[in-house]
């Protein structure tokens, strides 16, 4: 590779980008990880702090409500201020709203934190993404994005694990508060580690934050995410789904405004031409389906194994292990074996093995209910692991494939806030298909049975919108041109 006169080849090679990777890694695993740690331990928080049950739905959708309305804006603010730097900030934040949480003496100063928590985690999030953008050269792009891949998927599964493991071990006698003071450590390593070894990168010719697309943005995301995160429990009350209507002629008024910017020569906060790309408009579709299936399964699955088969917190977040290694092997063959191979086609298979796993859970609790074996409920879930693996793994890089890398931060943050979205739509849908079958008389077992269908639905429509996306990554530059 010859270096020229740019400088992007020489941040590409700077060999401390893997030691970045790893904290960038981090910063990833642990909002993965704190999307799902706090749903374990709600028995605990409820007797310790006398939470009442809409504390606890704050408290658990506090934080997916203001993680999900800020991941665009956070994308946004690194191409404009730097992506480093907003890395920072939001892990410093993400660090110190963790202490809150962990110290929190009652529900209302833990809500706070949720809350604060989710706003910091927007911040950092996009960032990630952005930044491996940047500082990897194409030919290695692949293998990293495997990576984040596998990590992500990783962090899903293992929150529960963490959670359980952490209560049962009661470390100092500190109960739940460790599901949030282990971020701390992580977080004072991260930012020691991060400020020496990641170089900062921003946007080129940025010039100002679009403050009426932050606002407008942010209302509609809010109007969405409140209902879908809320409404069940409260009985779907009318400002529920007046917030779901209003927010339509919202997102209609941010589009056009993001349109009037892109014409008149302003800097959008998406930059509509995004959409235009092929792969990364039909990526989003599939990574909504994504989310849309985990945000169904993960929730009815916890209750089906504690409520209807009577397993332990511990032993039911264990129960994910063996989804994790079977995500964790999908995912280290396919970005860097299959997919340079095979294309596309290997995200396919994977999302009929993860259809496929689905409909064979659903044929298990049909036949055995309540008596489903250990054994049974464990081994059902591997072929989803390994579907899923193969899915997310080289995913993100298609998606981002022929994004321009000085709209790295706001197309990390539209990703990630697609996949919140689709979870908020998969814990919504969750509620009529899952929670309404239970109001109506149905067993926990045959409802869960029930909400399998929709997840197995998703995956094949997963399938589908995989044929917008590319069929394989950029290719790796030739001996004698520059990376860019």
């Amino acid at each position: 590779m010859v270096t020229g006169t740019s400088t992007q080849p020489v941040v590409a090679a700077d060999p401390r980008r893997w030691i970045a990777l790893a904290i960038l890694l981090t910063a990833a695993f642990m909002d993965t990880v704190d999307v799902t740690v706090v749903n374990i331990a709600i028995p605990s928080l409820q007797r310790d702090l006398g939470a009442s049950a809409a504390d606890i739905q704050w408290i658990v959708g506090g934080y997916a409500l203001t993680f999900a309305a800020g991941l665009i804006t956070g994308g946004r603010l690194g191409d404009l201020y730097g992506r480093k730097r907003i890395l920072m900030i939001g892990l410093a934040a993400f660090t110190a709203t963790s202490l809150l949480c962990g110290i929190a003496p009652n529900p209302d100063v833990l809500l706070i934190g949720r809350l604060a928590q989710g706003a910091a985690a927007a911040l950092m999030v996009p960032q990630v993404l952005s930044i491996v953008n940047v500082i990897f050269p194409d030919e290695e792009r692949s293998k990293v994005f495997g990576i984040y891949g596998g990590v992500l998927g990783l962090g899903t599964v293992a929150g529960p694990i963490i959670g359980a493991l952490l209560l049962e071990w009661d470390l100092f006698g500190l109960g739940w508060r460790p599901i949030f003071l282990i971020n701390l450590p992580l977080g004072v390593a991260g930012l020691i580690l991060g400020n020496a070894v990641i170089g900062e990168s921003r946007a080129e010719h940025a010039r100002r934050l679009d403050l009426a697309g932050v606002g407008l943005l942010t209302a509609a995301l809010f109007m969405i995410m409140l209902p879908l995160t809320q409404g069940r429990e409260l009985g779907w009350p009318a400002w529920s789904i007046a917030c779901l209507v209003g927010a339509v002629p919202v997102l209609a008024l941010f589009v056009a405004h993001q349109y009037r910017l892109d014409r008149t020569g302003g800097q959008p906060l998406v930059p509509p031409h995004l959409f235009g790309l092929r792969s990364f408009s039909g990526g989003l579709g599939v990574q909504l389906m994504f989310g849309l299936a985990s945000g169904v399964f993960f929730l009815a699955w916890a209750l089906y194994l504690q409520v209807a088969l009577g397993w332990s917190p511990l032993k039911a977040g264990l129960a994910g292990l063996p989804m994790s290694l079977a995500l964790m092997a999908g995912a280290g063959v396919s970005s860097q074996v299959l997919v340079p191979r095979f294309g596309r086609a290997v995200l396919q298979v994977g999302a009929v093995l993860a259809a496929v796993g689905a409909l064979g859970y659903h044929l298990l609790v049909v036949h055995y209910a309540a008596d489903l074996a250990t054994w049974q409920a464990i081994v059902a879930i591997v072929p989803m692991g390994l579907g899923l693996g193969l899915i997310i793994a080289p995913l993100a890089d298609l998606i981002l494939a022929d994004v321009p890398k000085t709209d790295s931060g706001a197309a990390s943050g539209v990703l990630n806030t697609t996949t919140q979205l689709g979870q908020a739509l998969g814990i919504g849908l969750c509620s009529v298909v899952f929670f309404g079958r239970l109001d109506h008389g149905t067993g926990l077992p045959a409802a869960f049975a029930h909400s399998l269908w929709y997840v197995a639905a998703a995956f094949v429509l997963a399938f589908a919108l995989l044929f917008t996306v590319r069929n394989r990554p950029a290719p790796a530059p030739t001996a004698g041109t520059v990376a860019s």
